[in-house]
């Protein structure tokens, strides 16, 4: 059985978020980045808070392997179908009482268990040193979110950290991406990239009109090549270049029209 820690964090969410202040001033453009399978191998924790809810249920575990297909479409997704997998399913009522007990589970699981993807750290200090200006969008609660950056030394990489609960929409609603865009909307001269690992990232990048490199090594359902993203990289260290190829590209293709 799975054995989380208590955590005597509090939790809240950062609504005066600090890219509010910043703008875009100094930056070349905005690098949209996912947590989960992008950034930050979350499975573990996902499936301690999973495995510990279904057994609050008297079910048995869905471990690792049957967390991680779950991935990527929010924390009341992800409850409604460990338990589906398990052959129970609860009315709204219910489920949000599930939900509500998975957040406290999860709050005692993170970070333990959450890792992050080789390079990610030397790449977003790369970006920085460049110019761009890095948010992040997830479909994560912010807390949740914010506590799993700092705890592993990469929070003050990011202007924003956007869960669903900062603007009060999620992936893959385009507005959870552009409300991170300084202005909260898409201008000339600033451009956005995204970097994401799912078919909900390249479907939300897509709905904003924003060019999506997609990490192969995440937790999509499907082969990357059908979801067809601009780029897709094997390691984090590939992401910079493949940013300035893609914003090289952008620049081509406006001045050619």
């Amino acid at each position: 059985s799975w054995k989380c820690r208590l955590s005597s964090r509090r939790w809240y969410s950062r609504r005066c978020v600090r890219g509010a202040m910043k703008g875009s001033n100094g930056h070349i453009g905005t690098v949209i980045l996912d947590l989960d399978g992008t950034l930050v191998d979350s499975a573990v924790d996902l499936a301690r808070a999973s495995d510990l809810l279904l057994g609050v249920h008297g079910l048995a575990a869905i471990g690792v392997a049957g967390t991680r297909r779950l991935i990527g479409h929010g924390i009341a997704n992800l409850v409604d179908q460990a338990l589906s997998s398990r052959g129970v399913k609860l009315d709204a009522q219910g489920l949000s009482a599930a939900t509500e007990r998975f957040k406290v589970l999860y709050a005692q699981c993170i970070p333990d268990g959450s890792v992050l993807y080789p390079g990610v750290r030397e790449a977003l200090a790369e970006l920085q040193a460049a110019g761009w200006r890095l948010v992040v969008c997830t479909n994560k609660l912010e807390a949740f979110s914010r506590t799993i950056l700092d705890a592993l030394g990469i929070g003050g990489f990011f202007d924003i950290d956007a869960g669903p609960d900062t603007f009060g929409v999620a992936k893959p609603d385009p507005a959870h991406l552009v409300n991170t865009l300084p202005q909260g909307k898409l201008t000339a001269g600033h451009p956005a990239i995204m970097v994401g690992d799912s078919e909900v990232d390249i479907a939300t990048a897509r709905a904003a009109g924003i060019p999506v490199i997609a990490m192969s090594y995440g937790y999509a359902k499907a082969p990357l090549a059908t979801l067809k993203p601009d780029a897709v990289a094997d390691s984090f260290s590939r992401v910079p270049a493949l940013v300035a190829r893609l914003t090289t590209e952008q620049a081509v293709a406006i001045g050619g029209r």
